[in-house]
């Protein structure tokens, strides 16, 4: 039996809502596979805990959380709680300490209803963003000079080395081997004469190396022009942490919104433990009202479930949000529905087991 020991951080906001709802999946599948089992622990970390403890996470945490397989996040954010330290002092954290240099997030259009893009349909909406996850523009380098002085100058430095941008590329190289599928570069070499340069140079020599890939290179902001009007080019995307964070943003407008986007941080070496999350924020507005959209947070049980080698499982997941997409009184407020959080997860649950059946 394989066993897959999951750290909780559900985090803030709606984060508890919606992993209950992943974990309630998960638990389904235990069930309804013999050759399959799940431990869960919960952590208490995020900006709640850090308005009561001064941090975002255990002093230790980081070293609690090296012996789970994986992390399964909510949501971060908090009102009094500025968006830099629940993001540096936890999401990133986590990131980094785990060399989670993957970033996954599918842009996939799981049913035509759900796009702004007219007469689009999911043939024309259906790619893979792998991004940068460890350093570029969000390495944290840089200084703020004579602050508050009419002189003050503020240094952000982007940090591409070598091993990180080759084993990105390589990657995303080999993702596309894998699946036969076409390879695109995102980035801005025009504008930025050293990173992005070096960045294109990188990816050419290493495409030498998959000559049967066949491959392409926008500068960003193409790249943005591309998406909206013509998706059906892009099959699989790489580029750097800063374009990926705004480029999947704008995938997730495509294909439903933030409630429907879904983001793995990978350790592809297995070597720490990788951590799931949807990737909405953690709206405190409606937290505790049973509104939030759990859709994201299963999505991220699928991608979870790919990771572990469980692709069966992953797809019978993510086909089974497809289902409840069309069953309009099944979803939440949001999608247009008058299902409470916890009914969309019962709900797949209940098409989970009408498979098994």
């Amino acid at each position: 039996m394989k066993h897959i020991n999951i750290a909780l951080i559900p985090g803030d906001g709606i984060g508890p809502e919606v992993v209950a709802e992943g974990v309630k999946v998960l638990k389904a599948i235990e069930n309804l596979d013999d050759n399959l089992s799940f431990s869960f622990t919960e952590f208490p970390w995020g900006c709640e805990y850090y308005l009561q403890e001064g941090r975002m996470m255990a002093d230790d945490g980081i070293e609690q959380l090296k012996t789970f397989d994986a992390i399964y996040l909510g949501a971060v954010g908090y009102p009094g709680v500025p968006d830099h330290i629940s993001l540096w002092d936890l999401l990133l954290k986590i990131r980094k300490e785990f060399d989670q240099y993957v970033n996954l997030r599918p842009v996939t259009l799981l049913d035509e209803s759900l796009t702004p893009l007219k007469s689009r349909t999911d043939k024309d909406i259906d790619f893979l963003v792998i991004r940068e996850n460890s350093e570029g523009e969000y390495a944290g380098a840089g200084d703020r000079l004579y602050k508050g002085k009419p002189e003050e100058v503020v240094l952000q430095t982007g940090v591409f080395s070598r091993k990180g941008t080759e084993r990105i590329i390589r990657y995303a190289y080999e993702e596309a081997k894998r699946t036969g599928k076409t390879l695109t570069s995102i980035s801005k070499g025009n504008a930025l004469n050293h990173s992005m340069v070096f960045w294109d140079e990188v990816f050419e020599e290493i495409g030498k190396e998959y000559p049967d890939v066949e491959t392409s290179s926008y500068l960003v902001d193409a790249a943005s022009l591309y998406f909206v009007n013509d998706p059906g080019r892009f099959e699989v995307v790489v580029t750097s942490n800063l374009f990926g964070d705004i480029l999947t943003d704008l995938g997730a407008a495509l294909t439903g919104g933030l409630g429907l986007a879904t983001g793995a941080n990978v350790n592809p070496e297995k070597e720490f433990p990788s951590m799931f999350e949807p990737v909405h924020g953690s709206a405190p507005d409606i937290a505790g009202k049973g509104l939030a959209n759990p859709l994201a947070a299963i999505w991220s049980v699928s991608q979870m479930l790919d990771f572990f080698d469980e692709e069966r499982w992953g797809a019978i997941v993510l086909e089974v949000i497809r289902e409840i997409i069309k069953e309009k009184d099944n979803l939440t407020p949001d999608l247009g529905g008058k299902a409470s959080t916890a009914d969309v997860g019962g709900r797949i649950v209940s098409l989970l087991e009408n498979r098994k059946q």
